[in-house]
């Protein structure tokens, strides 16, 4: 059973989050507080094991509340509720800076906040199950040949939690994570965050990355990832990252499809492309040319997945060579990487 405590300055969002929650046999919550001097009395006397907390709050808010992490005996692992705004990707970004271990945007209009429950309950099981990585393994500057592509939307921050955090070595090549999210920060929160978890490290793309062996590279919110040819100062052929302005393409910006094209056409059979959960068709025609380069293509099972409609969207193109439970996709994205001779042969 895992014990919350819910902290928000409204009432309404207090019992809308409870609601959500208590629904969940696996989760009890203990309490509910107004604001940061409310929820640090209340830590005293409930002990929770994770806490959900709003930014904007009287009083104290949720900042100024985790500027007392080291100070509190048992303080509670923190999922934050961030806005859809660039003031809140600011926020979220100082909030994982502070300790927070994950954040959960929160949809234009509270009578959407349903559709975050599934989300944020398996957020909540997650962040105390899911151990930090203190020491990570270098991703050195060997120029890749081989790259992974990982698509998702919805629900895919928390299958990235469970991919990354299974890699028990450092991979031979270099991983790419396009997830949808609106732009202003909140793509660098997500890295910081997974850097957490992840044995390799993780940071947001710049315009201009060399893509090395065993470095993960999550897309900048609100730029198409583009992998284009480089030449490395020993001679190597490898693939570097370009940020597009390019128009949004399923109306969003990073596209998986943009980045697993473009990839499989430097990498060819060397591609792997893995789509976990998210809404829409982002991925089907990326990962159909994968395929048509002698690629490998992996999709998540449905049940493991928010929202099918990614992994769908290939599997209607029949170009997908293995759908897998999620606790298996780290596994065979090491297996396939480490082989010799073509990905897509085996």
């Amino acid at each position: 059973m895992v014990r919350v405590l819910v902290v928000d300055d409204s009432l309404f969002m207090r019992t809308i989050v409870r609601d959500m929650l208590t629904s969940d046999p696996g989760i009890e919550v203990v309490g509910s507080a107004p604001d940061g001097i409310a929820a640090l009395k209340m830590i005293e006397e409930t002990s929770p094991d994770v806490m959900t907390l709003d930014i904007e709050m009287p009083r104290m808010d949720g900042l100024e509340l985790l500027l007392h992490r080291k100070s509190v005996r048992n303080f509670p692992r923190t999922v934050m509720l961030s806005s859809l705004t660039s003031k809140g990707a600011e926020a979220t970004n100082r909030a994982i800076s502070l300790g927070a271990d994950d954040f959960i945007l929160k949809p234009s209009g509270v009578g959407n906040m349903q559709n975050i429950r599934d989300e944020l309950i398996t957020k909540i099981k997650q962040v105390i199950r899911i151990p930090y990585i203190e020491r990570k393994e270098s991703a050195g500057d060997e120029t890749a040949g081989t790259i992974v592509v990982i698509g998702s939307s919805a629900g895919g921050p928390s299958m990235l939690d469970v991919v990354l955090s299974s890699f028990s070595s450092r991979l031979p090549a270099a991983l790419v994570i396009a997830q949808h999210m609106p732009e202003g920060g909140f793509t660098t929160a997500l890295a910081a965050r997974l850097n957490r978890v992840s044995l390799m490290p993780v940071k947001e793309t710049e315009n201009g990355d060399i893509l090395t062996n065993g470095q993960i590279y999550v897309l900048k919110a609100g730029y198409h990832g583009l992998i284009t040819s480089t030449l490395s100062p020993r001679g190597e052929r490898g693939g570097r990252i370009i940020h597009s302005r390019a128009p949004p393409l399923h109306g969003v910006r990073p596209a998986a499809d943009k980045t697993l094209s473009t990839a499989s056409r430097i990498y060819m059979d060397r591609t792997v492309a893995v789509l976990l959960s998210g809404m829409g068709n982002d991925g089907g025609t990326g990962c159909a040319e994968v395929k048509e380069r002698g690629g490998t293509t992996i999709v998540a099972r449905e049940e493991d997945c928010l929202v099918y409609g990614m992994a769908r969207s290939a599997l209607q193109k029949n170009c997908v060579d293995r759908v897998l439970p999620l606790t298996a996709i780290a596994g065979e994205i090491t297996r396939l990487t480490r082989q010799g001779g073509k990905i897509g042969n085996v």
